[in-house]
């Protein structure tokens, strides 16, 4: 193989963090599958951006990026990372470079959509020996959802058996005609051309070289009315037209130029970082836009405006706050006003980072991304802008957890410490949660994934050296009725002086559908007395929240109070309330009562080969599949399935699609659990100590 080139045309980082205009300006966040290649084609920018003096090794844990001790052992990126460096082409002509790497595991999902979301272009990475994959789908939807430009680099070219031009065709035919080379590799990785070049063209990449060339004048001429007549008109268009053309096909979407590439040994690199400047556009191109659909001006005099995609816990620095500038000028020392909360917040210094290194900067402007230090009420999501301008941007959606595990503190009185701990780990990730449960009384830490939810718990522990075990949750069960049934009780007690009385006769049925309210007073001639009906009330609220089947929370049904009896000394709301919630209980009973389970909603996606396996796997679930439809090369089935057969679902979908299969979950209804599952269900709760009084 040919030798590591050299780094060429570095420039010295400038503490004001730039002195270019911001057409100059490209911020793009790179994204795709995992192990595609990602963080390794960036260790290969920062070196060629004289950011760093030796290019990192994945493989040999000495990635630039990559240098957290968990991304270093499983050899995956685990959090997003933003890189900022100076660009000298060879021209002559000076540009920013902020990019940002991100995770291709699927559990770290949400760290790309909070990513895509404050980057220009897309830059999406495929492994040339692996081809599409599911990775590249999500990259390429996501690019869509959020309307990014975007470009394809095909890494790793320098394996054996890759075909840059095969994996062209299947990025053609997989995500449309628009997919167009404009960098071919020759067949021994010794040079590479563009398209667009007046190099010399090896005859075994001719045709390929004239079919592209042609594609791509046409998209340039197509961007503009005065092109696109001179085109039709036989002339041929300046090199200052097509450059011009090309940069604006790009943005409207209408090219996707595809690049080739050997991270590794940095064959392409040069011409990659080239064709960055030449074709992505600019903060300037793009535009901004408010919450409202406003457009902001992205000069440097205009108003700031900032959003915050990534929160951290540093060791030293404290909590930083990662923001990207759409509008002014962002400066150290200074105050802005966080429109989400409502709230100034006080600058002090302000970050450039790349991967663990920080750098001190006097300001930011229109499409940097900086680290801000120690803001107090500032969160992911928030709209940072200046004082008086009460500007909110467009609020980063993040994904619904799907995966789900019981946490319990191993030394008894340390569960304060495994909440704080675990509150921290979802303030840096928003697709991680941590809740109480009010039904099953567990606290329950949700994620995107069993790697992700590790992890986590990995970082906590050696943050607290508190110990934790993960569980299985409890399903979440409710009880209801299905016909009418009556009960009736009287609570009565003396026990020397004033005794308690209170006699209740109430009917319990299915709530009719439509209509909410559950609780009916059908008492005449004063049998209770209309100031002990409150208590009633009560006793009938805290007599819903434990059934008389296994003990969880009734639900759906009408209770329609008709009869008792009353003392005119010995009763009281005391009296009363037990007696309603007993003979809410007897009436329960009588009414045939069923255990009802949680229904999930779920849409996954597979290629079409995993299809017989994915339904078949949802059947023994007790799923029901109710429809498929095609998006990409993909398969969605939509399907529903009960909760307590889904809490390890991610781990066995990924082993049964080697990883390439997907899936999002959301509540749907309650449904009665079938008589073989509830009898085991029911035998269960008793054994731990369900009341039947």
């Amino acid at each position: 193989p040919a030798p590591a080139r050299d780094r060429v045309y570095p420039l010295e980082r400038e503490s004001s963090m730039r002195d270019v205009p911001i057409a100059d300006v490209r911020n793009f966040v790179m994204m795709g599958h995992t192990h595609s290649g990602k963080t390794t084609l960036a260790d290969a920018f920062l070196h060629q951006l004289g950011v760093t003096n030796t290019m990192g090794s994945v493989d040999h844990g000495t990635s630039f990026l990559d240098y957290h001790d968990e991304e270093k052992e499983k050899k995956i990126t685990v959090w997003a990372k933003p890189c900022t460096g100076m660009y000298k082409t060879k021209a002559g002509k000076p540009v920013e470079m902020v990019f940002i790497d991100t995770p291709g595991y699927v559990d770290f999902h949400g760290q790309v959509m909070a990513a895509a979301r404050v980057a220009d272009t897309g830059l999406i990475v495929v492994d040339a020996a692996s081809g599409v994959q599911i990775g590249t789908h999500r990259a390429w939807k996501l690019c869509e959802e959020l309307n990014l430009p975007r470009g394809i680099v095909v890494t790793g070219l320098d394996r054996e058996n890759t075909d840059f031009l095969g994996i062209v065709g299947i990025l053609k035919e997989t995500f449309g005609p628009a997919c167009v080379p404009v960098i071919l590799p020759n067949a021994d990785l010794s040079a590479e051309y563009s398209v667009m070049a007046s190099k010399e063209i090896p005859a075994e990449l001719q045709d390929t070289v004239n079919a592209a060339r042609q594609t791509i004048v046409e998209d340039a001429a197509e961007t503009d009315d005065t092109l696109i007549e001179k085109y039709l008109a036989g002339e041929e268009l300046t090199a200052e037209e097509l450059a011009h053309g090309l940069h604006a096909a790009v943005n409207n979407k209408s090219l996707i130029p595809v690049f080739a590439v050997a991270a590794k040994r940095e064959f392409g690199v040069v011409e990659l970082l080239e064709a960055i400047c030449r074709y992505f556009p600019s903060p300037e191109d793009r535009g901004a836009t408010d919450a409202e659909g406003n457009k902001l001006g992205v000069g440097g005099d205009d108003p700031f405006a900032g959003e915050v995609w990534r929160c951290i816990h540093d060791p030293f620095a404290g909590q930083l706050a990662y923001a990207r500038v759409y509008s002014g000028t962002l400066r150290s020392d200074s105050e802005v006003y966080n429109a989400s909360k409502g709230a100034k917040e006080k600058v002090g210094q302000l970050l450039a980072v790349n991967g663990g290194k920080q750098e001190h900067v006097a300001e930011a402007r229109a499409g940097d991304l900086v680290a801000i230090p120690k803001l107090k009420n500032t969160g992911i999501g928030d709209s940072l802008c200046a004082v008086g301008a009460d500007i909110k941007l467009h609020p980063i959606e993040f994904p619904t957890p799907v995966v789900s595990h019981a946490v319990v503190a191993t030394k008894k009185g340390e569960e304060d410490k495994v909440i704080t701990g675990l509150q921290r780990m979802a303030e840096d990730d928003p697709t991680i949660r941590v809740d109480r449960n009010a039904e099953t009384h567990e606290l329950i830490l949700a994620g995107m994934g069993d790697i992700q939810l590790d992890l986590a718990v990995q970082r906590m522990k050696k943050r607290t050296n508190v110990e934790l075990e993960l569980r299985t949750p409890k399903v979440p069960y409710r009880e209801t009725v299905t016909a009418m049934g009556e009960g009736k009780y009287r609570h009565k007690k003396q026990s020397g002086g004033r005794g308690q009385f209170g006699e209740v006769y109430l009917r319990v049925e299915p709530l009719p559908a439509g209509e909410e309210e559950w609780f009916a007073n059908a008492v005449v001639g004063g049998a209770i007395p209309s100031n002990f009906i409150p208590a009633v009330y009560k006793g009938l609220v805290e007599g819903r929240e434990r059934g008389c089947v296994a003990g969880y929370p009734v639900q759906d049904i009408k209770v329609t109070v008709y009869d008792g009896s009353y003392h005119a000394v010995d009763s009281s709301e005391v009296a009363f309330k037990i007696a309603a919630s007993r003979a809410l209980r007897e009436a329960s009973a009588n009414a045939k009562p069923v255990l009802l389970e949680p229904i999930m909603e779920m849409r996954v996606s597979v290629p079409d080969h995993f299809m017989g396996d994915v339904n078949g796997d949802l059947s023994q679930r007790r799923g029901r599949v109710l429809g498929m439809e095609v998006d990409g090369s993909m398969q969605v089935v939509t399907a529903e399935a009960p909760m307590s057969e889904l809490f390890r679902y991610s781990s066995e979908l990924r082993s049964m699609t080697g990883g390439r299969g997907s899936f999002e979950l959301k509540f749907s209804r309650y449904e009665p659990v079938p008589s073989n599952i509830a009898q085991q269900v029911i035998k269960d709760a008793h054994a731990g100590g369900v009341d039947e009084d």
